[in-house]
């Protein structure tokens, strides 16, 4: 796929992989296996797939393409977020309230999980509880408090509204007007917590090859997945390479696009400024249609993302943009400079909704896709459901199954293009109104 060779350039510069310690490789497939369940993905679902269904006693190996956390799994804001990326209305119309209430009542659960996880496996990934959602205008502030007011009397979820007078004394910011504050999502080193899944799946008895693209499938009374170097025989299959699967499954690929989005991070900044500028400690994210995200790390570096590509194009002085950005956010920081800018690509479908299904010709093989941005946290639980859907409990993962999907308009050459322009509307309407 075209955006590979940026994606790899990208990577390179990633603060993440710079803090992050591999303390293992896994070796490549060599040879035919087989085993219970083939995973194609080595992120946060693929892993968080394998660590449910080693658990309940299945034989499984991942097959991924580069190293652990390579994608969007290694690579993200960092922000564990209640919820989708949709609104929950896009839930309701397709599914009904109940189910969308069992939707977000899901959503809940994956922060919990992380949690769980950390626990259990003992991952220390500079979890940090705490999500600041910002408006930066009137407009804005009103559905900002109306969604918030929505999701706490029809789904139960309770957080604190924050108007002008008190925004200083959680955000420092003359970019915002108004605030909601979460105390249950929060934010983590996304690497670390991905590498620390792979080393719990692996003292799970998961097998995890590294450096082990998928070239082909072949279906039978079991399933192929093709290498270079060897090939895995599964009884069942879950595809979890989202923009990665480079053609395994077209139908799949035309109902996501690759959408780029980029982060920085600047030299460590004093704490008691980072203690002025957002005194809970929280991740913050603004609600315009193209977004920005930003939190303080473990060792108080400023990480602020957004700047996204619809054209799978590296905007141009990316470090002088994303920081000018941050600048409008946070001038306090003018004296900071630069020591990261990195990117990726994450799978974005034509809703915002996740997508979650079986192949219709093969429905041994499973998928998860569809993340639209919102998938740290939840991305654990899409693991979760499918293992108990192949374990032979599908009735969380069919509630997902159900939510439809339709293919991006313009076909393998001008879906790009008509995003691109779709996009700049949105843009122009974040600005002016």
């Amino acid at each position: 796929m075209h955006f590979l060779s940026a994606d790899l350039e990208l990577t390179r510069h990633s603060y993440y992989a710079t803090t992050a310690v591999r303390a293992v490789n896994h070796p490549p497939l060599q040879g035919d296996v087989s085993c219970d369940v083939a995973i194609v993905g080595g992120g946060l679902a693929g892993l968080s797939a394998a660590i449910e269904l080693a658990e309940r006693g299945f034989c499984v190996r991942v097959l991924e393409a580069r190293q652990v956390g390579f994608g969007a799994s290694g690579r993200n804001g960092g922000q564990a977020i209640h919820g989708l990326a949709c609104d929950q209305d896009v839930i309701e119309a397709q599914v009904g309230l109940d189910s969308a209430k069992q939707v977000f009542a899901m959503t809940m659960e994956a922060l919990e999980l992380i949690r769980e996880r950390c626990r259990t496996f003992d991952i220390d990934c500079d979890w940090r509880d705490g999500y600041l959602g910002v408006a930066e205008n009137e407009r804005k502030a009103r559905h900002l408090l109306a969604n918030a007011d929505r999701l706490e009397s029809v789904y139960g979820l309770a957080m604190t509204r924050i108007d002008r007078q008190a925004l200083p004394g959680w955000i420092d910011s003359p970019r915002y007007v108004a605030a909601v504050h979460d105390p249950r999502s929060g934010h983590l080193h996304p690497l670390k917590y991905a590498l620390g899944l792979a080393q719990a799946a692996s003292r799970l008895g998961v097998i995890i090859h590294e450096h082990s693209a998928v070239t082909a499938i072949s279906h039978g009374a079991r399933t192929g997945l093709h290498t270079t170097a060897g090939r895995v025989s599964a009884s069942q299959v879950l595809l979890a390479g989202n923009v990665y699967l480079q053609g395994l499954a077209p139908r799949l690929a035309s109902r996501i696009m690759p959408v780029g989005t980029y982060i920085v991070a600047t030299d460590p900044v004093d704490p008691k400024l980072c203690q002025r500028l957002i005194p809970s400690g929280a991740a913050v994210c603004d609600n315009n249609f193209a977004l920005d995200y930003f939190r303080f790390a473990a060792d108080h570096r400023m990480l602020y993302g957004g700047r996204v590509s619809y054209s799978t194009a590296t905007p141009s002085n990316l470090a002088q943009s994303m920081r000018a950005r941050m600048l409008g956010t946070f001038p306090q920081l003018a004296g900071q400079r630069i020591d990261f800018a990195w990117g990726g690509f994450v799978d974005i479908t034509m809703n915002r909704a996740p997508d979650f299904g079986r192949l219709a010709d093969h429905p041994q093989v499973y998928y998860l896709q569809g993340f639209s941005g919102h998938g740290l946290a939840l991305t654990g639980l899409a693991g979760r459901v499918v293992a108990e859907a192949m374990a032979g409990d599908a009735g969380r993962f069919d509630t997902f199954a159900r939510i439809r999907h339709h293919r991006f308009p313009g076909g393998r050459w001008l879906r790009t293009p008509a995003l691109v322009l779709g996009m700049a509307w949105y843009r122009l309407k974040d600005a002016i109104v």
